[in-house]
Formats: structure tokens, C-alpha cells, sequence
């Protein structure tokens, strides 16, 4: 049990989760019979679990040099070995789920994938860090519409692509320090902390826009409020006084990315 306990932790099980169901949820929106929908889901959790076992298995090093004790292979829970063959198993796992979705949708989604193990092997360290994450991103929607037979506009798969923009740009934020220290250069880190929260802001109020204005019968009640709210967020973090000022900018970030995200499970994505 400890064990498992601490292959569930090196999964990093937050972002697993909740791509898995976001995944699930625009299937849903779109019109997905649920053989579908749990396909996707299944895909889409495999593929995550071997993104997020293959991270840890990689950056074990450096995890260690830094004495990280929130990860379980460098804090000793569990052997490097371990969640290496889980990620190895759950990589395997990903092609079959994904191609029974068809060949198409299912090559969308294994390109998707590719693209993210390419950011844990070497890109992360790079300044096309950002790539990945706006390519897995833009395409995650490309393979969900196409599973369910639904149209792929534009609009959804640019704000894909700029959600993945903004939660790589958020997500490096709280480790900026120790990945320095181990010799991850980024591109946030070449641009620093300042203007890494300004992109990561600009890139997920763009994506709400493209969710916004995307839709052809134009933006819904429900869409404008989503929007009206990240704005406030933002502006109130920006004026907010004191030194507490970087903690409220990074507050209003995870409430966009929630935002964002909840626009896109409204939006008319089979539209």
C-alpha cells in the first residue's frame, strides 16, 4: 500500500485528474455516445499517468539534489525502477486505448503525447519549453472533437493551445528556484518571474477570448460572466497592495486557468 501510495503521488495525480476530466467533459459536450466518452477518458488518463511517471523517473536527480520531500523518489517511498516500468506500462496502455477511437483520432492523440514525453526527455530544459505544452494542448480538443465525429473549429483548437500556453507558464512559477539550482533553464525562467506571470495571464485571457468571440452564434451570458470574473481577478491582484501582491497575481491565475476552463466545458465546442 505505501507503495501504490507513492506511485499515485509521482503521477502527479492533480493535473492527471483533472485533464482526464476535462477530457471526459468536452466529449460530453460534444455530443459523444458514452462508449466514447469513457474511450477518450481512458486514452487521455493513460497518456497522462505515463506523462507524469516518465517526469519523475527522469528528474529524480534533480529532485534529490534539491531534497524535494513532496516527491516519492527522491524522499524514498518509492525506487526509481518502479515508477519508470509504470510509465513504461501506461505508455503501452495509451496506444491501444487511443487507436480504438479510431486511427485518426487516435494518431492525434499519440502525437499529443510524443510531444509531452518530448517536454520531460529534453525540452523543458530549453527555450521552446513552451512548445509541448501548446502543441499537446491544441491537439488534446483536435483528438476529443474527432473521436466524438464532431466539428474541430478553430476557436477551440487555439484555445487549447493557448490554456497549455499559460498553465506551462503558471505551473514553473512555484519551482523557478530549484529548477535554476539543478540546471533547468526554461523559457520561463531565461524570462523571469514578471514576465512569466504577465504571458501566463495574457495567454489564458486569450484563450477565453477565442471561447468568447469563437462560437458562431456569439458569446453566451454564461461565457461573458466566466470572462467578466478572470478580468476582475486579474485587475485586483495587479493593485493589490504590499508584498503580498505576487501571491494574488498567482491566485488569479489559477482562477483564470479554472475560468478557462469552465468556458470551454460551456462552449458550443460540437458547433
Amino acid at each position: 500500500m505505501p507503495t501504490a501510495a507513492a506511485l499515485v503521488r509521482a503521477c502527479h495525480p492533480e493535473p492527471t485528474a483533472a485533464v482526464t476530466l476535462v477530457a471526459a467533459g468536452v466529449a460530453l459536450s460534444a455530443g459523444a455516445p458514452w462508449r466514447v466518452v469513457l474511450l477518450v477518458a481512458a486514452a487521455v488518463l493513460a497518456g497522462q499517468l505515463s506523462v507524469g511517471w516518465l517526469n519523475d523517473f527522469l528528474d529524480a536527480e534533480r529532485d534529490r539534489a534539491v531534497s524535494r520531500s513532496d516527491k516519492p523518489i527522491a524522499s524514498g517511498r518509492v525506487s526509481r525502477r518502479a515508477v519508470g516500468r509504470a510509465a513504461l506500462v501506461a505508455a503501452l496502455l495509451c496506444v491501444p486505448l487511443s487507436l480504438a477511437t479510431g486511427w485518426v483520432p487516435g494518431g492525434v492523440h499519440l502525437a499529443a503525447v510524443v510531444s509531452a514525453w518530448a517536454y520531460d526527455a529534453k525540452l523543458k530544459a530549453t527555450a521552446l519549453s513552451v512548445l509541448p505544452y501548446a502543441v499537446s494542448f491544441g491537439l488534446l480538443p483536435l483528438f476529443i472533437l474527432l473521436a466524438a465525429d464532431a466539428p474541430a473549429p478553430w476557436w477551440v483548437l487555439g484555445a487549447g493551445a493557448l490554456l497549455g500556453t499559460g498553465a506551462h507558464f503558471a505551473n514553473t512559477l512555484p519551482d523557478l528556484a530549484d529548477d535554476a539550482a539543478t540546471g533547468v533553464r526554461g523559457l520561463p525562467h531565461r524570462l523571469g518571474a514578471r514576465a512569466s506571470v504577465l504571458v501566463s495571464v495574457l495567454a489564458l485571457l486569450a484563450a477565453m477570448v477565442c471561447l468568447l468571440l469563437g462560437p458562431p452564434g456569439g458569446p453566451g451570458p454564461v461565457a461573458v460572466v466566466l470572462f467578466v470574473v478572470a478580468v476582475a481577478a486579474v485587475v485586483a491582484a495587479l493593485v493589490w497592495p504590499g508584498a503580498d501582491r505576487p501571491r494574488a497575481l498567482f491566485r488569479a491565475i489559477m482562477l483564470t486557468a479554472l475560468l478557462a476552463v469552465a468556458m470551454l466545458l460551456t462552449a458550443p465546442v460540437g458547433t
